[in-house]
């Protein structure tokens, strides 16, 4: 049969839970042991968004495809989130998500406090409700807290990483 796409699809929830990770400094360790010990398919989607110095090349892709056997893909927009795949965000970037698509905007101004783990926690939250799940791991500042927040409000799961973290002012 011939399907015939709607221009404006009706918001949708992904039909399966999408995690965003966020982290800063001590985060690589802390993604790499996160991706070592899941398996390649939970039929989940994973984004990890990390601190990056906005005009240092990441290296991040290749660094975590080397810890899962699950494709490790940089985002670029409209992008559509898969299952069993781990996204990053790349640097210089403000990051959404609308009906289980990524949206990515260049980073407006770059004075004062850049929030990309608070900005796409929240966009999750608004965009996937209850599925949505955040997790903030190893980082030494408080972006991701009004993301957690969000995500809570949804009812959706939130987890922080414990004192071993090697930064613990963020979880």
């Amino acid at each position: 049969g011939i399907s015939v796409k709607d221009p404006n699809p009706p918001p949708t929830v992904a039909p399966f839970p999408i995690v965003g990770i966020g982290a800063s400094a001590g985060g690589l360790d802390a993604f790499t042991g996160v991706l070592r010990a899941l398996p390649p398919d939970t039929g989940m989607a994973f984004v990890v968004i990390q601190h990056l110095a906005p005009t240092h090349a990441s290296m991040l892709t290749e660094i975590l495809s080397r810890a899962t056997s699950m494709p490790v893909t940089e985002v670029t927009d409209q992008m559509v989130v898969q299952p069993n795949h781990v996204y990053v965000i790349p640097p210089a970037v403000t990051m959404g998500i609308a009906r289980g698509t990524f949206e990515i905007t260049p980073r407006a101004d770059t004075r004062g406090p850049h929030r990309p783990i608070d900005d796409f926690l929240r966009a999750l939250a608004e965009d996937q409700g209850h599925r949505a799940i955040g997790v903030i791991l190893s980082g030494s500042a408080t972006d991701g807290t009004l993301g957690l927040e969000a995500i809570k409000a949804e009812g959706g799961l939130t987890f922080a990483q414990d004192d071993t973290a090697q930064h613990p002012s963020m979880p």
